[in-house]
């Protein structure tokens, strides 16, 4: 594998086309959905990202945050239960606010509509109004 250099980012950090056998291997990353079109440097990926994206693939199979967003603090956050939790009535929301408190919205709650659930952040669903007792929830004030 050989890496041509083609830039610098502004960390100092190298900005290469990297091949193997005469392949891009970054245009193959991209084209495949294992890696972004960095279009700040270049925009010669864009077009393989933009397939990859249509054809759902790799990170492009569901709710991706593109990194240098990521860097800046935004996360995926699910608005609505999982499809399978959906099916079996587990709409109760487990939401941990500012404080820590973790506390559950029913569906018929003042704030639920408004409320996002962010499972990296330990948030979750509940099926039951017990079973987020259980879990040391406590029910939203109103």
């Amino acid at each position: 594998m050989t890496c041509r250099r083609t830039d610098t980012d502004r960390y100092g950090r190298m900005v290469a086309v990297c091949t193997e056998e005469g392949g891009d291997i970054n245009a193959w990353m991209v084209a495949e959905g294992w890696a972004v079109a960095y279009t700040r440097y270049s925009r010669d990926y864009a077009g393989l990202e933009a397939r990859a994206k249509a054809a759902g693939s790799k990170i492009w199979s569901g709710a991706f945050v593109m990194p240098w967003e990521w860097r800046r603090g935004q996360r995926v956050v699910e608005t609505r239960p999982p499809r399978d939790a959906r099916r079996t009535g587990c709409d109760i929301k487990g939401n941990i606010n500012r404080r820590g408190d973790r506390i559950y919205h029913l569906p018929a709650a003042h704030s639920y509509a408004r409320t996002r659930i962010d499972e990296g952040e330990g948030e979750r669903w509940f099926c039951s109004e017990e079973e987020a007792r259980q879990a040391g929830w406590r029910r939203s004030g109103r």
